[in-house]
């Protein structure tokens, strides 16, 4: 075997493994969301659950815009020099605590931005102060993430964090019934932000030596804006209908489609924990010039995505009036917008896989699509909902345009990046395989027959029942043997995977 094709077997286990961790951690995700949703919609109900989630929509963008585009271009950096790790990213850490001061005192100031349809009352003011919080959370796990260390991610992402949030909310309602929300969302930020804290402190130590170097902050900020960019556009595209919606309709609907949206993003998170163990190996093979291995890295890594979506949208789409009515019988009528965004999740997956490439190989024309898409879409929501008003459909009904037009803009989006990413690799850039249209058509006399059953039988058992029926035959039919490697265990392989994994984290040291 020659050291290319070794180094491309190195990159597929470690693209496999992570993938492998970051599954585990969706299900843990999952696990912990629903109770969250069913209390906050039990209990605190539909118009405080939609003021939550508008405000916080403001609150994770600024953080978002914060972090610089560091979640992805610290990979970048990183990779191009040999000592110095941990003065970098302490460099992009106070870049991010200093953007998100000036976000912070912005949002404090004028608040109606997060509240655009109701008072200002309580605690309402005081959230933007988590944005730091946020910010850094997100820096030092991509660090952790450039040198392997996806579990880290795992447990601030998807353990902490929304089980922190689901506890706190429950006890804090009979406290603060107004304010429960917000307590406990700033609760689980600052929470997972020691969990992240501690494996980055072990990773990368404290910045004993290290001095802030303005000049390189400059620097860093001139050269990510692109990124940033870029991250805010793809982030936004992903809020832009909620945000949206929250202009034309109460904050009972909006809560309602916040719901849906939260059931939908457990697919999305699929596609975005792939990306801090796929940017280090796609960056390195740039370095190298080797366009044909990142072109079928990308094609690879994207088809377990979108047969991991695909599965998980199924599992929720089914069954979406008795997942909806798990979190209370008002929420049922969101049941069509849920249908709409989780289409719109498969129908992202080739675009956000293509760009985990394009931020860098083509930065400005990844943005100029991103930017256009986004324009489109906007009006593609507003007309939509001008439409249904017009038509006067039910309120409901009208929420759910925001999710159609995204489902339809972010299908063009992966058809115009995955067409400009082929190009440029001059090779092949494929996701799609028969075998997904194969098990998609077999769960649905599956879920016909769960959903004879009363409405929790039909979650409980019917749920596993569609993901077992579509994973046999992915499985069968879809998987090569380097797939089957995402699901690989244990044994020889692994180990060696771990000892590389050590020297590689040695070396970067």
């Amino acid at each position: 075997m020659d050291g290319h094709s070794a180094r491309d077997e190195r990159d597929i286990a470690a693209l496999a493994k992570g993938g492998r961790t970051n599954i585990t951690g969706v299900v843990l995700r999952l696990a912990a969301r629903l109770p969250f949703l069913f209390i906050a919609g039990r209990m605190y109900g539909p118009e405080l659950l939609g003021r939550f989630a508008y405000a916080i929509l403001i609150v994770e963008f600024a953080a978002q815009l914060a972090t610089m585009g560091l979640r992805r271009g610290l990979a970048e950096q990183l990779s191009e020099i040999e000592d110095g790790h941990s003065a970098l990213v302490y460099d992009g850490i106070l870049l991010a605590v200093l953007v998100s001061l000036v976000a912070g005192a912005a949002l404090i100031a004028v608040p109606q931005i997060m509240y655009p349809n109701s008072e200002i009352r309580g605690l309402d003011r005081m959230l933007p102060l988590v944005i730091p919080a946020i910010a850094v959370t997100e820096i030092t796990l991509a660090a952790l993430a450039y040198r392997y260390d996806i579990k880290a991610t795992v447990r601030a992402r998807a353990i902490v964090e929304p089980w922190t949030v689901s506890i706190a909310a429950f006890p804090l309602y009979y406290i603060f019934p107004r304010d429960g929300l917000v307590i406990s969302y700033v609760i689980s930020m600052v929470a997972a932000l020691i969990t992240a804290l501690i494996p980055f402190f072990r990773s990368y130590g404290v910045p004993k030596n290290w001095k802030p170097r303005f000049a390189g902050l400059l620097e860093m900020s001139r050269r990510n804006f692109p990124l940033a960019a870029a991250d805010g556009v793809e982030w936004g595209s992903r809020r832009l209908d909620l945000a949206i919606l929250g202009l034309f309709a109460s904050p009972a609907v909006v809560g309602i489609y916040y719901v849906a949206q939260q059931v939908a993003s457990l697919p999305q998170k699929l596609k975005t924990s792939f990306d801090p163990i796929l940017g280090p190996v796609i960056t390195r093979n740039l370095k190298d010039d080797r366009k044909g291995a990142i072109a079928a890295q990308v094609s690879q890594v994207g088809f377990w995505i979108i047969a991991a979506q695909m599965a998980v949208s199924l599992a929720l789409g089914l069954p979406g009036e008795a997942v909806m009515g798990v979190i209370g019988p008002e929420f049922v009528g969101g049941t069509g917008a849920l249908a709409f965004l989780l289409m719109a999740e498969v129908a992202a997956a080739p675009a956000v896989v293509s760009e985990a490439t394009l931020v860098y190989i083509a930065r400005h024309r990844n943005l100029v699509i991103s930017l256009s898409v986004l324009a489109f879409q906007a009006a593609l929501s507003v007309g939509l909902l001008l439409l249904a008003r017009h038509l006067e459909f039910p309120p409901l009904y009208v929420g759910a345009m925001p999710a159609l037009a995204l489902m339809i803009s972010l299908g063009l989006m992966s058809a115009l990046k995955s067409r400009l990413l082929a190009r440029l690799l001059a090779a092949p850039v494929g996701v799609w395989r028969w075998a997904l249209v194969w098990a998609a058509a077999a769960t649905v006399p599956t879920f016909y027959i769960f959903s004879l059953l009363p409405e929790w039988t039909e979650l409980v058992l019917g749920i596993p029942a569609i993901m077992a029926v579509y994973g046999v035959i992915i499985w069968k039919l879809g998987f090569g043997d380097d797939d089957r490697a995402l699901f690989r265990k244990a044994g020889g392989r692994d180990a060696r995977e771990s000892e590389e994994e050590k020297a590689l984290r040695k070396s970067q040291n």
